[in-house]
C-alpha cells in the first residue's frame, strides 16, 4: 500500500491547502477535504497547525508498528509451513525408499546380466512382462523373455553392460517409470548408436517388478562409415613364430571414427617390442590412414589402400635416433577368426632391409 493512501484512509481533518512537515525528509501534500469546525469550551485555543502535525505522525506510527507486526507473523507462519507445493516430510521420505528399492532392481539387472544369467534376468519381469528389443521383436511372458536372453547369451558375443538412468519417478503408490541409457562393451557392430531405454515398474506383493522395458537405437555422429570395413579387427588376435609371440589388441576409439591397435611382440632371446597405431580417415586427402607410435620416440604415417580380401599401408617415418624408415605392410583376411600380416619392401636410413615372413593371427 502507498504511503498517500495509508493517510487518507484515516481520513483525519486536515486544512485543504497546507503541505504538513512531520519530521521526516519529504513533506506530504494532504488531499483536499471538507474541513471540519473544531469548538471548545472551558479549554484554551489550540493551534491547529501543530495539532494536525500531531495527528498526522501518531498516524505514521501506528501505521509502521501494524505493517511491521504484519511481516512478523508472515515470516513467522511461513516457517512453520510445509514447502510450498512439496510433500509432506513423511510422505517424501516413503518414496525415497520406493526408488531406492527400484534402483537396486536395475543394479540387479546388470549383474544378472554381466553373469550371463538368463533365468535370473527374467526373474526381474512380472509374470506377464513384455520386453522390446532395438530391432522391434517382442517377447511377452517372464518364460519368453528367459528364453530370449538365453539364446541371445549362448549365440552372441560375451558383453558387459552398464546402465545411466536419466529420470526416474513415481506414478504413483504401485507404479514408476524409468528412463535411461544402457551402454554394452565391447559395442555391438554397425554404426555407433546410443541405446535408450523405458521401463515400466510395478509393485508386486511387496515387490518392485518390470512390467514394461522398451529399448531404442538413435545413431550418433561419426566418421564410421568410412573405416567400417576395418570392424573385423576389432579383438584380440596372437601369433606365435619361431619362439615369439605377437599380440595385438584392437579397440574403437572416438565413436568409432578410429581404430586403435596395440601391439607387443615378445622375442625367443627375452627382449620385447611394442607400440600403438591409430587408423582412421583422413578427410583431407580422402583415404584411410593410420598414425604409428614407437617408445622410442619414433613414429610413421601410412596411407591405406584397399585390395583384395584385405589392405596394403605404404609406410614413411622415422626411428627415434632420426632414421628414415619406408615400408609396404600388408594385411590379408582369411576368416572371421584368422588374417595374415607382412611387410616387404623395407629401408631404414637408406639401406634395404629383408622382407618380413607371412605372420598369422588368430583371434582369441
Amino acid at each position: 500500500m502507498a504511503l498517500t493512501e495509508v493517510v487518507s484512509g484515516f481520513g483525519p481533518s486536515f486544512h485543504p491547502d497546507i503541505s504538513y512537515d512531520c519530521g521526516i525528509e519529504t513533506s506530504i501534500q494532504i488531499p483536499r477535504l471538507r474541513p471540519r469546525i473544531l469548538r471548545t469550551t472551558a479549554l484554551p485555543t489550540l493551534d491547529l497547525e501543530c495539532t494536525v502535525r500531531n495527528n498526522l505522525c501518531l498516524v505514521l506510527y501506528m501505521t509502521l508498528v501494524m505493517l511491521g507486526q504484519g511481516t512478523i507473523c508472515c515470516i513467522g507462519q511461513e516457517a512453520e509451513s510445509p514447502e510450498a507445493g512439496g510433500d509432506p516430510p513423511a510422505q517424501r521420505s516413503d518414496s525415497s525408499a520406493e526408488l531406492a528399492a527400484i534402483r537396486a532392481g536395475s543394479e540387479a539387472f546388470v549383474e544378472a546380466f554381466n553373469t550371463r544369467d538368463a533365468k535370473a534376468v527374467a526373474a526381474l519381469w512380472t509374470e506377464g512382462g513384455e520386453y522390446s528389443d532395438e530391432s522391434g521383436r517382442s517377447f511377452v511372458g517372464r518364460d519368453a523373455i528367459e528364453a530370449g536372453y538365453a539364446q541371445f547369451f549362448a549365440e552372441g558375443p560375451k558383453v558387459t553392460m552398464r546402465v545411466m538412468i536419466d529420470s526416474l519417478r513415481m506414478l504413483s503408490d504401485g507404479a514408476a517409470i524409468e528412463d535411461g541409457r544402457a551402454v554394452i562393451d565391447p559395442p555391438p557392430a554397425g554404426a555407433p548408436a546410443i541405446s535408450k531405454y523405458t521401463v515400466v515398474h510395478v509393485k508386486v506383493d511387496g515387490k518392485w517388478l518390470m512390467a514394461s522395458v522398451r529399448d531404442s537405437r538413435i545413431e550418433t555422429p561419426s566418421a564410421f562409415r568410412n573405416v567400417a570395413d576395418l570392424e573385423w579387427l576389432i579383438g584380440t588376435w596372437i601369433a606365435e613364430e619361431h619362439g615369439a609371440t605377437i599380440t595385438s589388441v584392437c579397440n574403437w576409439l572416438a565413436n568409432k571414427s578410429f581404430v586403435e591397435r596395440r601391439y607387443t611382440s615378445a622375442h625367443a632371446d627375452g627382449t620385447e617390442t611394442s607400440g600403438v597405431q591409430l587408423i582412421g580417415w583422413n578427410p583431407m586427402d580422402g583415404h584411410v590412414q593410420s598414425w604409428d607410435f614407437s617408445p622410442d620416440g619414433g613414429h610413421a604415417v601410412g596411407l591405406w589402400s584397399p585390395r583384395e580380401g584385405g589392405w596394403i599401408a605404404e609406410m614413411r617415418g622415422v626411428t627415434g635416433d632420426g632414421a628414415e624408415t619406408t615400408s609396404v605392410n600388408t594385411l590379408t583376411r582369411l576368416d572371421d577368426n584368422a588374417y595374415v600380416w607382412q611387410s616387404v619392401q623395407r629401408t631404414m636410413g637408406g639401406i634395404e632391409l629383408d622382407d618380413t615372413g607371412e605372420v598369422v593371427l588368430k583371434r582369441q
